[in-house]
């Protein structure tokens, strides 16, 4: 984000044929590993698809940096609750991945009811010369075995192989929204409109329900859960946002039940500002610590916020993602696209932060510089190493050549979900059915 801000290279994107694409399709939840190396989505279809990273060769110095298809796995399937009359999709609304312990990778998925703890490993090696069996896996006659032979392992082509090996069930009335891995890499939370359990990875079987909102009668609702997420460094600390447009800083250490909140982040609101959405956009859609843990950043439908721990009162910054939709709430809520749920995205340092939008853009704020561009993640613009060129929205008056026009914005085609590389400049967007892959400019 210094001067090469607008000449960003596209790295390489993941375009699937848009001919065939079905709702199953729709790239709903984008997540890299903790070191860069594997990149994960997943879709509507309840399908992963992981992505590894080319190592770099001496003769293709450049080609360091492409994710080429690791491995695909089925994480869930279509349920029905007969109790509730309920279908249960399949689709992946969170993918979190656990930090590396051994040649295995571990991958928490989650749909509306149900994580999946998967491990993803290699095999290249197969074991033969069993004594009971013969080379086709049929037991042998053992009357017929006369010699014990030691089994050797012999090499075999590379196989990638997903297993399920926990799954944490039947814990939720309401749909999960959010999951997220503790610092002690024992404990995860999943969270739901109305509660948040905590869960030990090795224990399928009872979770621990650390918030509870639900009022007695229903009728007294007035916010849902909309996001929570562990501080990053302190295993005792979590955030949950609402629909409220609130972020509530809980303390495990206080006491079992972390109905009270240790922190209420909240900014009041302007008068004059009021209309009949401002509830529907004050709502957050997700919230992200910083690498450092000292800062919170919060996405709402039209803005970016970044708070800082030490200060309740109001955020630190707040960045504008698209003002120029505020006259246009009306129709956005008549189409629904008013309750679409954005992500948000800190870089490596903390300094850079990324939203998307409608039209296939994407926002990026750098925070020291104060300097923001809109870029698009577009198929037109996919070409490997083509140079990603600022766009820029406006708002009646002479529309420029380069500019479009806020009544030309296509809101079919939004940016959701996006990742950023925990240490690198490259960042991946999820364009509904297409993955884009886009890297700082190499020279």
């Amino acid at each position: 984000m210094d001067e090469e801000i607008d000449t960003r290279k596209i790295n390489n994107s993941f375009l699937r044929d848009h001919n065939y694409a079905t709702e199953a399709d729709i790239i709903s939840t984008v997540e890299f590993n903790p070191t860069g190396e594997l990149l994960a989505t997943g879709d509507k279809g309840g399908r992963v698809v992981v992505f590894q990273r080319e190592q770099e060769s001496k003769n293709q110095p450049h080609r360091r940096g492409e994710y080429n298809v690791y491995s695909t796995f089925q994480s869930h399937e279509p349920e029905f609750d007969y109790l509730k009359s309920l279908e249960i999709e399949e689709k992946i609304n969170k993918i979190r991945w656990l930090p590396q312990q051994n040649a295995a990778y571990f991958l928490l998925s989650t749909n509306d009811k149900t994580v999946k703890l998967w491990k993803v490993s290699e095999r290249d090696k197969r074991p033969e010369g069993y004594n009971l069996k013969d080379e086709e896996g049929r037991i042998r006659d053992p009357t017929t075995i006369t010699a014990l032979r030691v089994p050797v392992l012999q090499p075999m082509d590379l196989m990638v192989e997903a297993t399920p090996r926990r799954v944490f069930s039947n814990a939720h009335t309401y749909h999960i929204n959010s999951i997220s891995v503790n610092s002690d890499y024992e404990t995860y939370m999943s969270t739901d409109d109305l509660r948040i359990n905590l869960w030990n990875l090795e224990i399928t079987n009872p979770s621990f329900n650390i918030v509870d909102i639900k009022p007695a009668n229903m009728e007294m609702l007035t916010e849902v859960i909309t996001a929570a997420e562990f501080q990053p460094r302190q295993c005792n600390t979590f955030v949950y946002s609402s629909s409220k447009g609130s972020i509530r800083l809980c303390d495990m250490r206080a006491s079992a039940l972390c109905d009270n909140h240790s922190k209420l982040f909240e900014e009041p609101e302007d008068p004059s500002n009021r209309s009949f959405f401002s509830e529907i956009i004050s709502s957050i859609s997700d919230v992200k610590f910083s690498h450092s843990g000292r800062y919170l950043m919060t996405r709402d439908y039209l803005t970016v916020k970044v708070w800082d721990l030490n200060m309740e009162s109001k955020p630190l910054e707040t960045y504008q993602v698209h003002d120029y939709l505020r006259s246009k709430l009306c129709s956005l809520y008549e189409n629904d696209c008013i309750f679409d749920k954005f992500e948000c995205v800190w870089n490596g340092s903390d300094s850079v932060i990324m939203t998307g939008s409608y039209n296939n853009f994407f926002r990026m704020f750098d925070r020291n510089t104060k300097r923001d561009v809109t870029l698009e993640a577009s198929r037109e613009n996919s070409k490997p190493r083509a140079i990603l060129k600022p766009r820029k929205v406006c708002v009646g008056g002479k529309r420029r050549k380069d500019e479009i026009s806020v009544d030309s914005l296509d809101f079919s085609k939004k940016i959701l979900h996006s990742a950023w590389h925990p240490s690198e400049n490259i960042i991946a967007v999820a364009a509904t059915n297409n993955l884009y892959i886009f890297q700082d400019k190499v020279n």
